[in-house]
């Protein structure tokens, strides 16, 4: 098991910019693939991308491919998400994940163990 504090929602205007945080215990960290995810008023939990260990690949949903950016610093034990060109559609609450399940794509729940407790995102007109 692994901790996740997350960090840096809050309200800005649509086109704006914010860089949400997730910083994680116990030294293994760099073996987690790490994931973000959000769950918007009235719907499911969705994916938004990951970062995996090792050769740190990443990979996006198609709502934020080209906006969105993920990236980790294992020496901080942190991984960021950040989020350019935000629409009122991004407005929800982000979740970071940890899991290193070899079985399951980092695109689906089911491939993390550990979540953080969320912080809300959200994108005024």
């Amino acid at each position: 098991q692994v901790q996740l504090v997350e960090s840096g929602g809050g309200l800005v205007q649509a086109g704006g910019s914010l860089r949400l945080s997730c910083t994680a215990s116990g030294r293994t960290f760099a073996t987690y693939t790490m994931g973000w995810f959000r769950q918007a008023p009235g719907n499911e939990r969705e994916f938004v991308g990951y970062i995996s260990w090792g050769f740190g690949s990443t990979y996006y949903a198609d709502s934020v491919k080209g906006r969105f950016t993920i990236s980790r610093d294992n020496e901080k034990n942190t991984v960021f998400l950040q989020m350019n060109n935000l629409q009122l559609e991004d407005t929800a609450v982000y979740y970071c994940a940890a899991g290193r399940n070899p079985y399951t794509s980092g695109a689906h729940q089911g491939a993390y163990s550990s979540w953080g407790q969320g912080t809300q995102v959200t994108v005024s007109s």
